[in-house]
């Protein structure tokens, strides 16, 4: 399957990308192969095979949340660039 330049296009306006003209016929050639590759997947007979969710049969062993050496209000705003009373200081980033 090939794709062509509607279909790029539609890709690109779903995520929200802007195409540079330059870079289009190097985008339809990648996407093809990417589609051309998904489809030889499809000849691969996958009968009596399990899905998979990761590729690692580890298990992940979470350790118990424990409280230690808590550090207080005065030590964690010792080396602050600025604070009010208890609190950090940083600049307004929304209007």
């Amino acid at each position: 399957m090939k794709i062509d330049r509607a279909t790029l296009e539609k890709i690109a306006h779903l995520a929200r990308l802007e195409l540079d003209e330059k870079e289009v016929p190097k985008l339809l050639e990648d996407m093809s192969r990417m589609i051309s590759f998904v489809e030889k997947l499809k000849e691969v007979d996958t009968t009596g095979v399990e899905p998979l969710t990761t590729m690692s049969h580890e298990i992940n062993s979470l350790r118990e949340d424990e409280v230690k050496n808590q550090l207080n209000t005065d030590e964690v705003l010792k080396n602050a660039p600025d604070k009010e009373g208890k609190y950090f200081r940083v600049p307004k980033v929304i209007e």
